[in-house]
Parts: C-alpha cells; structure tokens; sequence
C-alpha cells in the first residue's frame, strides 16, 4: 500500500469524496493534532451529562411507581408496560434511548464530514480503550456524553489527564458500580453497620482501572492492590441519583462524597498513600498514569490498533519510551507513531464494522445518517456503538470481523449504498483516488467489467481494498 493510501486509511478514516491524497502523508497527519476541533457542531448540539442523569433519575422514579402501581393492582409490572406500549405510550427510559440514538448520529456525522480523520480516530480508540457499554441501561444515554465530555477533550493532553477525565465521568462511575460502593468504616458505612443494613465496598473500577486501562494484566499488581484501590475510590460518585440527602451532592455530576469514603493510609503496588479524601485515589491514579507497566500497555494496544494484530516489538518499544520519556504526553506517543516505519509496511489491517461502514459513506460522499438508521447499521453489522458487552471494549483483530456471515452482511450494505450513490460516481474514477497507487488490478478490472454503474460502485465497496486499512 502507498504511504498516501495507507494515510488516508490506516491512519484515517478513508478518503472522502473528492479529496486529494495528501502529497506529504506525515505533514498531513502531524497537523491535525493541532487542527482537531474536541466539541464540533454536531456534539454541541447533543444533551450534556448533567441533564441525562435528570433523565435517568426521573426513569427510575417512573418505574417504581409503575411496579408500585402493578402491585396494588394486583398485576404483573411487565403487563402493565406491554399495555402502555399498546396505547402509544413511551415507556421508562425511553428518553434515554433516544438520547443514545441522536448521540450515534452525532458521532456518526462528525466522523463522515471531519477534515482531521486521524484525530478522530484516536478518539475511537481511547473511547474503545476506556470502554462502556450500553448493555446496562444506567449507561444507554450516558456512553455518548461519555466519549464527548471525558474523551475528546483529553485525547491531545496527556494520558493522566485523559484517565482521570474517564474515571470521574458519571457513565464510568455507574457502568462499574463505583457510585455505589461504600467504605465500610466510613461514617455512613458505620451508621448503615449500626441498623444491620451494611452498606459494601464494590472493587469493579479499581480492577478495571489496574487490568485494562492502565498496568494490563500479569503486570505485579495483586488482589490485595486491588482492593486497598477500592478503598481509596471510595466517595467518587454521582450527585443527584441517591435517596440520602447526603449523597445528593452539589448537582447531577460527579462529585466526591467525603461521608462514604473509607478513612486510612492505603498501600498499593508497595507505596503507601496518606493524601485525606478525593486526594488519595487521585494520587494512586497519577502513579498508574506514568508507572512503566502502563507505558508498555498502551504502547502494545496503540501497535496493534495501528501496525498489525500481532504488534511488532520494535514499534512497541519505540511507542513505550516515547511515553515515558514525555511522562504520557499523547501528542509525543502519536508523532513517534507517525514516524515509525513498521506502521508504513506489512500487511493491512481487516476493518472493523465501525471502520468499514464510515469508509465506505466517506467514500461516496455522505456527510451524515440519521442517528436511528446509523444504530441500526451497526447493530445488523455486529458492532453497535458504545455496546461491547464488557469493559475490556471490542475486540482489535481480524478473527474478531472476518467471519463469512459477517462480510456478506458488509457486501449487502455496500449494494445498497451503490444504489443510493452510483448515479452521480464513476467508481473507476473514484477508486484510485480512494486508494492511490493501490489499487489492485484484480478489483479495476472487475469494476471495467461490471454491468452497471451501481454494480460497479458496490464492487468496489466490497473490495478487498475496502476492507482493509
């Protein structure tokens, strides 16, 4: 592959629509982590955090009332839900849906009409690094605030501020738990102790805080570690969701409630940690944040993401000092990427759906899908955004998308964007723009021998080239 065509699409997004292959690829993609635009049009336009939590507050309230009103009634609550369906009715939540909805279209568009492709693709892969999935329904209209509030304003800072942006965001604080966990020798752990209602410490932020955002696993740390983590952690949570007036902090946010957090030194990974309050797990957090473990981690994701599945060692190494000799400056890591030559050789990366389908709409010129038809799209291809399943994200290799059934899915949309597309588009001319100085004689000459103009287009969509970057 050309180091243009594999500018444009390992590093980018896919060439859009009348484009011109960059004449300096590294120039072009050095600039845009200066050019890169964090609140764009389309996500200023979409319902902030604080707002959603309103939202979801209120959804719970109105399914309590709903089971309490089945209750008397003598009823089955889903009966009751399945009858106000019926009758037109939105159901608890259904805001919050429709928040996830118009959010996928935000992020859609951006991604379709951006003049800065590589920038916006290290904000999927940090989005993806510090994964929440709308599989639980506390984080359906938080995922996307999330990628907008926590990610995208840290992405060209360093990655301790990137990390303490992604813990305090109110979806992360919900999706692990952590705004419900109580130290038990804090003062409302006490009093909840008293009254044989004794409130726990939950440990699901501070393991995945340690395995998959910062040190990876078989990294030294242990469970002890992860524990006294949890115990510092303790009092980061979310205003606005609790019942106890003490709990509701200063709005629907995130905020440090001093009343659950446990009292005591803690010790992890060897260090102790006396900082009083919000302090001391930010402490832990900025040890994490430039501990080598972490450096070597993010360098061996960002390789992968980048070079190939199985990472090269040499890229690896180059990425790892990098971050540490810039103590986690992001722009430092992202240069050093640039520059290294095992990202501009061997073979190509297999696009995920995600990647292929915003390609594939670049390529014909689309600047934006409505945010139902985007959901769907990526739900039928195998990857609905922000819904992973768990917190390790999706999945960086070509065994994870290459399936059969999973590529005819690929081919079937790529007829129906050809349909869409293919009266205004040579696809002979458009694929050499697409992939300059790549574009194999196998795909041009199936494009020369198509019997239409949308046949053509579809051909070329669903080319080799194309589903790869």
């Amino acid at each position: 592959m050309a180091s243009s065509a594999r500018a444009l699409n390992r590093f980018g997004l896919g060439a859009a629509l009348g484009d011109a292959p960059p004449s300096d690829p590294k120039l072009w993609l050095s600039a845009q982590l200066d050019q890169f635009n964090p609140r764009p049009a389309a996500i200023a336009g979409v319902l902030p955090s604080g707002k959603l939590i309103e939202m979801l507050r209120d959804s719970r309230e109105e399914r309590k009332e709903l089971k309490a009103e089945a209750k008397q009634a003598g009823t089955d609550p889903k009966d009751m839900k399945q009858k106000g369906k019926q009758a037109g009715m939105p159901g608890p939540y259904a805001d919050l849906r429709e928040a996830y909805v118009a959010a996928v279209g935000a992020r859609t568009a951006v991604a379709l009409s951006t003049q800065t492709p590589f920038a916006e693709r290290l904000v999927h892969f940090w989005s993806n690094h510090f994964a929440v999935s709308v599989d639980k329904i506390v984080t359906v209209g938080l995922a996307g605030a999330f990628e907008f509030e926590a990610i995208r304003p840290h992405v060209m800072g360093t990655f301790a501020e990137l990390l303490s942006a992604a813990e305090r965001h109110p979806a992360m604080l919900l999706y692990l738990d952590q705004a419900q966990s109580v130290g038990p020798g804090s003062s409302l752990g006490a009093r909840a102790a008293q009254r044989g209602k004794e409130r726990g410490l939950n440990e699901n932020l501070a393991r995945e805080i340690m395995e998959l955002h910062t040190l990876g696993v078989r990294s030294g740390y242990s469970q002890a570690d992860v524990t006294e983590f949890a115990r510092a952690l303790t009092g980061w949570t979310v205003g606005g969701l609790a019942k106890q007036p003490i709990l509701q902090g200063p709005g629907p946010q995130y905020w440090f409630a001093a009343p659950i957090h446990e009292p005591g030194t803690r010790t992890v990974m060897g260090k102790s940690y006396s900082q009083p309050g919000e302090g001391q797990a930010q402490a832990i957090l900025n040890a994490l944040a430039v501990h080598p473990a972490t450096a070597r981690h993010l360098a061996t994701k960002l390789a992968r993401h980048f070079a190939a599945d199985d990472p090269p060692p040499a890229l690896v190494a180059r990425l790892e000092q990098a971050f540490l000799q810039s103590q986690g400056d992001l722009p430092t890591v992202y240069r050093a990427l640039i520059e290294t030559p095992e990202v501009w050789s061997g073979p190509p990366k297999f696009r995920t759906p995600w990647e292929w389908t915003i390609a594939a709409l670049r390529a014909t010129g689309i600047k934006a899908v409505p945010g139902k038809s985007a959901a769907g799209a990526f739900q039928q291809l195998g990857q609905p955004v922000w819904k992973p399943g768990s917190p390790a994200g999706y999945d960086d290799i070509a065994a994870s998308w290459a399936g059969p059934d999973a590529v005819y899915r690929r081919v079937e949309l790529a007829q129906r964007i050809a349909e869409r597309s293919a009266q205004s588009i040579d696809a002979r001319t458009l694929g050499p723009a697409l992939f300059p100085g790549s574009l194999s004689p196998a795909t041009t000459t199936a494009m020369t021998r198509a019997e239409s103009g949308p046949q053509a287009l579809a051909l070329l969509l669903a080319s080799p080239e194309m589903m790869r970057r």
